[in-house]
């Protein structure tokens, strides 16, 4: 494969800024991370001053952040941009969740993240130009990635693909992945 997998059970797991639970870090750059962080109640996120994020609960029902004094409903698998220095505040709605984090430098980075459902019938192709970092994230049981070399890998559950400059994978199996797309805007 000529990309990098990176596996859950490899992921380094830290203390959240406010001390107030635990990520594990997927991957970084020196403008962007991506992580999973495991949310088990209500409470205030860590300011991230000069930051953007997108969260995404990838397990879970959602939740209901108020970002700044607006109440914002993000449910299951359901992409929110927000800036990180905001004050945010979280309510969970049904109990615990488990959300996708992206966050970018802001004048150095974007992100994009989008749930890509996968079929038998519909692969999906996850492409990176230059300047871009692609990474897939298996949701979902069920998904392989094979790359321009013909390989394929078989991903775990929140396992992930990492595809730094040009090239293209493409995305098999039956279940959904989040396809996240960091750009330099350097």
């Amino acid at each position: 494969m000529d990309a990098d997998v990176l596996r859950w059970s490899a992921y380094r797991s830290v203390p959240w800024k406010n001390g107030g639970g635990i990520t594990r870090e997927v991957a970084d750059g020196a403008d962007w991370r991506v992580s999973v962080a495991d949310v088990d109640g209500d409470g205030a996120f860590s300011a991230f001053p000069g930051l953007d994020r997108v969260i995404t609960p990838v397990e879970g029902e959602g939740m209901v952040l108020t970002v700044d004094g607006t109440a914002c409903p993000v449910g299951p698998l359901s992409p929110f941009a927000f800036p990180g220095d905001a004050t945010t505040d979280c309510r969970l709605t049904a109990g615990a969740v488990r959300n996708l984090n992206v966050m970018t430098r802001r004048g150095r980075a974007t992100a994009q993240v989008e749930i890509v459902t996968v079929t038998s019938a519909q692969e999906a192709e996850a492409a990176c130009g230059a300047g871009e970092i692609v990474l897939v994230m298996a949701v979902t049981e069920g998904i392989s990635v094979a790359g321009a070399d013909g390989r394929e890998t078989s991903l775990g559950r929140l396992d992930c693909v990492r595809r730094d400059g040009p090239g293209t994978s493409t995305v098999r199996g039956e279940g959904s992945v989040a396809r996240i797309r960091i750009t330099s805007t350097r």
